[in-house]
């Protein structure tokens, strides 16, 4: 696992005992993971122009792409990536300096851009595409490409964001265990 975790300018990326990082996935720099998250093979997560912050439980799935922009002067914040607490980001996935919320479920093959606000309790459908600079409010649905709001999350829907990232907890807890 050493070679796949990695420093940049002396920032080493940051995580405790209770974290899972897949051998075969790549992180790079000013990256915290939370307690209980996970990050799953062939995920790149690359802090090195800007900060990436992931949440408790949260997992980011097999082939995700994870990046931000740099500070400028006409941007000198720039677009950190910050994922909150219990969230799920889908297979091959590509989420670049957004803010994502807690209890969101990001669908396998998503792109969310720069500037992005993803609210709590979300779901951003399989295959969407987030522009630049837009805020997806709480308790919706949301797809297609440029991504549109669709319907209202159900009961069903808001109670399985929770369940979908303690299924990740359990699993990446195996995976410690061997």
């Amino acid at each position: 696992m050493a070679n796949s975790i990695r420093s940049y300018k002396g920032i080493s990326p940051k995580f405790d005992d209770s974290v899972y990082i897949d051998e075969e996935s790549v992180i790079v720099g000013d990256v915290h993971l939370a307690k209980d998250a996970s990050i799953w093979p062939m995920v790149a997560a690359r802090g090195d122009v800007n900060v990436i912050r992931i949440g408790q439980r949260s997992n980011v799935q097999d082939g995700s792409v994870l990046h931000v922009t740099r500070k400028s002067a006409a941007k000198p914040d720039g677009h950190p990536l910050i994922i909150g607490d219990d969230v799920t980001v889908g297979h091959k996935a590509m989420l670049h300096g957004c803010t994502i919320g807690n209890r969101v479920l990001i669908g396998m093959g998503a792109v969310i851009i720069d500037g992005v606000v993803v609210e709590d309790d979300v779901i951003v459908a399989a295959g969407s595409v987030v522009p630049p600079n837009k805020t997806l409010k709480s308790g919706y649905l949301y797809m297609g490409n440029p991504c549109k709001q669709a319907r209202p999350l159900t009961e069903a829907e808001l109670a399985f964001l929770p369940q979908s990232s303690d299924n990740y907890v359990r699993l990446k807890n195996e995976y410690l265990e061997e």
